[in-house]
């Protein structure tokens, strides 16, 4: 099957049920998607929730134009798209771009090359996906979760979906006392450097849990992978969350290997 943005966007949302559980008998949150590249996940969000408003961010001009187009093709109406980069300060900052495609790779309309752009410099992402470049930088603009809010009049998220490349730990400092009002957060981290100075698992999770987060589900593999964080302001019942997010879907399978030998 060739990959293409339409099957993409016909996916679930991978955390479909455990948002749909977090948001129970509340069909209207306020969505951050940060790092939204061509808006895909954004349209997935508002198909989720219809009636929620999402802000997406995203400080590739390309991207930017390709979000718009796909947010008009799909006839999304709650997505407000933001052609910057969320940080630690208010102003600029360099942004380096990723390109390319893998050898061998159907034709589609999949831009395979395009999702690894950030704010840090490459490190050992050139390693590890060759076929990905950053050839090119340029001067984007950045504003703070903080600023953002204040000047919006928001005073609650009740979810951020981040995705932005070694620069999460920039982003969640910039929420400054915002922090408090999040309620969950999906984020993609790392394990080995990939940007220069990214930070790693380990610095996110002492971040958020020194803001009140708790871990609810890992999906971390030895290089890299998403993370969901909930807060225990929000969710006081955090513990109950927290295992029936992470209960096996085969344990019936599992206490059946036990009965006759095979898992111990």
């Amino acid at each position: 099957m060739i990959y293409n943005r339409e099957s993409y966007i016909n996916e679930p949302v991978p955390i479909e049920k455990e948002l749909k559980i977090l948001f129970e008998g509340f069909d209207a949150p306020i969505i951050f998607e940060i790092g939204a590249c061509e808006g895909e996940d954004s349209i997935k969000y508002s198909r989720l929730f219809p009636k929620s408003d999402i802000y997406a961010f995203e400080p590739f001009p390309q991207n930017v134009e390709m979000a718009q187009n796909n947010i008009a093709k799909y006839n999304i109406k709650n997505v407000r798209l933001f052609n910057k980069a969320l940080s630690i300060t208010e102003g600029t900052a360099e942004f380096y771009i990723s390109a390319g495609r893998p050898e061998g790779a159907a034709e589609s309309d999949w831009e395979y090359g395009n999702k690894s752009s950030s704010l840090l410099p490459p490190d050992k992402h050139t390693e590890m996906v060759p076929f990905i470049k950053f050839d090119q930088k340029i001067t984007v603009e950045t504003t703070t979760i903080a600023a953002f809010c204040k000047s919006n009049d928001i005073e609650k998220i009740e979810y951020i979906h981040m995705d932005v490349q070694g620069a999460e730990l920039m982003v969640l400092q910039g929420a400054g006392e915002y922090i408090k009002s999040i309620k969950v957060i999906w984020l993609e981290v790392a394990k080995i450097q990939l940007y220069k100075d990214q930070p790693l698992v380990s610095d996110i999770n002492k971040f958020l849990t020194d803001n009140d987060f708790v871990l609810a589900k890992n999906c971390v593999d030895d290089i890299q992978g998403d993370q969901l964080y909930i807060s225990k302001s929000f969710y006081p019942q955090y513990k109950g969350i927290v295992r029936k997010f992470n209960k096996p879907a085969n344990s019936l399978l599992k206490r059946i290997g036990r009965k006759i030998g095979v898992i111990k």
